[in-house]
């Protein structure tokens, strides 16, 4: 079997088991979970196959694999049923397969018992083909048709729990604010291949190359708008937050290897674009610094486990971000690689917890003791995952994060052709940002692990189905930056390696952050037994999904909010004071969009019901009116009454005679 074939069949064959499942979810169900599994399992064996057969790509001297056929003649720019898979593609399928087949995996525990399950699958197989035919395409057309089925795959399995206002608010929420930015990215698509003359991705790039495009920086703005918000970047983050009331496996699959990845993926394959203008690299400096700081800030102030991780996966796209508006793809798809390992592990560790403690809170979490000998596998692989989210060497994520920093060095110090101030701005944002992680994964793992109070609910053992992915996930968490000196050839044959000024700084502002967090908490923590916070909610033998849905359900009944808990004890209070309310809510970016856009809407919705139930109608009704009192006179003159109709005869033979003579007498 070629390597061609092989990888066609990466995406297809998750699209045939979502296919399948659908129709045999109701008449066999016990073919759901093997229909669930199987076909993603097999795509990601196919996805290492392909990666394998085409080695490092372009690092190792090997071409890129191109296969095309005329999707269909349209006049004037063709499209192209394409695959071009380098280095990059290889890499990100391979993600991909692993993240989806291991959420698969979870999810026949996580969902035990929901009767809602086969069309859960099917759409978590549906999403990940979509994924798969973004990352492999070769045409552009064919990569929107892949980025559009991931939004309304989100709008379904973000509102899994629809019997919860949360969730049926944030699927709509998040089909809404990532369609608008894909407004402007389709404008820049079709302008961006009417400059190229094609929407084939390696023609795009070979009319860069050659000066040939007329505005690149309104095409790169244009698609810019639309990556911020697929991947969730400032000002277009606001849905990733409140998409947390879906499942847990489905969070895990958004924020590692779907949807939020295909943003930084697309600009990383289309660099050049953005390269021929500075302007464009200068925007997504600034863009990803914000977002960078803010996230983090966020997410120091977050109650919901699953807000904080949330928070985290927009400040880690902000750095990879600013590593492409530094010119440095490689450091960026090393991050998104790096990073979806150990962000997928943190999520679908929170999933165990959330089961075993009865709620999504952490201020009710930091009340329990014994969480740590409840659920031991959640408890290790999460100490892992958040020392790679802390950028705490030799874990994976410092020498994806170091990766991102030294290519923002180079630029500040003009080493590359990227512009000197996106560089120091990335580079400053990014050492902050380190910091404020390293603060806030150090907060979570307090709060969650080291409670003190009533002993944690026994739930017994994790089904098994949910433990083992959290060791398989384990293993690039831990082990993924060590082969940095061998993924080179992966990267374009750049070297991966860090250097000793972003290496002490970037971990010396984790270390930083992580004892001053530590120390806060060792000054709260005396008055967590002190400040009840509300009781466990869920019953301990409920299934894993049910217990999340009540823990969404009653968070914002118990705490008020979403988003924080009045809780003196949170070590966060004391580090953000007087800003911890407004990062809590997000800096209110929600409630700016409320008066900028949706109360303008609504004002406008409310002008046209009044024209048109007040204005047209009027008309409307008027001529019925009108036509119904013309009728009613005329019938009383209707009296049956012989002698009344030869009066009006004669009366009006009289006018007609008396206005015949007026007439006759002015002639």
């Amino acid at each position: 079997m070629t390597t061609t074939t092989l990888a066609v069949l990466v995406p297809v064959l998750p699209f045939l088991g979502a296919v399948a499942g659908l129709l045999l979810g109701r008449t066999a169900p016990g073919f759901v979970r093997p229909l669930a599994v199987l076909p993603t399992l097999a795509a990601a064996a196919l996805a290492v196959a392909v990666a394998v057969h085409q080695g490092g790509g372009a690092g190792s001297g090997k071409a890129p694999l191109e296969a095309a056929t005329q999707l269909t003649p349209t006049g004037s720019v063709p499209i192209d049923l394409a695959l071009y898979i380098d280095g990059f593609a290889a890499l990100v399928a391979v993600l991909v397969g692993v993240v989806a087949s291991c959420v698969q995996i979870y999810s026949t525990g996580y969902l035990r018992g929901d009767a809602r399950y086969p069309s859960y699958a099917a759409l978590v197989s549906l999403f990940t083909s979509a994924m798969l035919l973004v990352v492999y395409s070769g045409d552009l057309m064919v990569l929107l048709v892949g980025w559009e089925i991931m939004g309304i795959c989100s709008y379904f399995l973000v509102g899994h729990y629809w019997e919860t206002p949360e969730a049926r608010a944030a699927s709509l929420k998040a089909f809404l604010v990532t369609k608008l930015g894909d407004v402007p990215f389709l404008i820049g698509l079709f302008a961006l291949a009417t400059d190229a003359g094609t929407f084939r991705i390696t023609g795009i790039l070979r009319t860069v190359a050659d000066g040939g495009l007329d505005h690149p920086t309104l095409v790169a703005l244009l698609l810019l708008a639309g990556v911020a918000g697929k991947s969730a970047q400032f000002p277009l983050h606001t849905w990733l937050p409140d998409a947390m009331a879906g499942p847990t496996p489905v969070s895990a699959l958004i924020h590692a290897a779907t949807m939020v990845a295909a943003g930084i993926y697309f600009i990383a394959r289309l660099l050049p674009v953005f390269a021929a203008s500075e302007a464009a690299l200068v925007v997504l400096a600034v863009m990803a610094a914000v977002t960078m700081v803010g996230s983090a800030l966020a997410a120091l102030a977050q109650d919901d486990i699953k807000r904080v991780l949330a928070y985290s996966t927009i400040g880690q796209l902000g750095y990879m971000s600013g590593a492409l508006a530094v010119g440095d793809r490689s450091a960026a798809v090393f991050h998104l690689v790096s990073h979806g390992a150990f962000k997928a592990l943190l999520f679908l560790g929170a999933g165990v917890v959330i089961h075993a403690a009865g709620t999504n809170s952490l201020a009710t979490m930091s009340r329990m003791r014994g969480l740590p000998r409840r659920i031991p596998d959640a408890y290790w692989t999460m100490t892992v995952a958040l020392l790679a989210l802390a950028a705490i060497p030799p874990f994976a994520g410092f020498f994806s994060k170091e990766s991102v920093l030294v290519a923002a060095e180079h630029a500040a110090l003009d080493e590359s052709a990227a512009p000197g101030a996106a560089g120091w701005t990335v580079l400053a944002a990014g050492l902050l940002t380190a910091l404020l992680t390293a603060a806030y994964a150090t907060r979570l793992w307090l709060l969650t692990f080291r409670g003190h109070g009533a002993e944690a609910p026994d739930h017994g053992r994790q089904p098994v189905s949910m433990s083992a992915v959290l060791w398989v996930l384990a293993l690039p968490s831990l082990g993924f930056g060590l082969t940095v000196g061998y993924l080179a050839e992966w990267f374009d044959g750049h070297s991966l390696a860090p250097n000793l000024t972003t290496s002490v700084l970037g971990t010396g502002a984790g270390l930083v952050g992580g004892l001053i967090t530590y120390g806060c908490w060792r000054h709260t923590t005396a008055l967590a037994a002190r400040t009840p916070m509300g009781a466990v909610t869920a019953h301990p033998h409920t299934e894993p999904a049910l217990t999340e849905a009540e823990a969404i359900e009653t968070h914002t009944a118990t705490y008020g909010s979403i988003s924080a808990a009045d809780d003196p004890a949170d070590p966060g209070r004391l580090l953000l004071g007087p800003l911890h309310r407004h990062a809590a809510s997000g800096f209110h970016l929600d409630a700016v969009y409320h008066h900028l856009f949706v109360r303008p809407v609504l004002a406008a919705a409310e002008l046209v019901r009044f024209l048109d139930r007040e204005v047209v109608d009027t008309y409307v009704r008027g001529a019925g009116t009108g036509t119904r009192w013309l009728g009613a006179a005329v019938r009383r003159a209707q009296t049956g009454n012989v002698q009344t109709y030869l009066g009006a005869l004669l009366a009006g033979s009289v006018v007609l005679a008396i206005a015949a003579v007026l007439v006759a007498a002015g002639a």
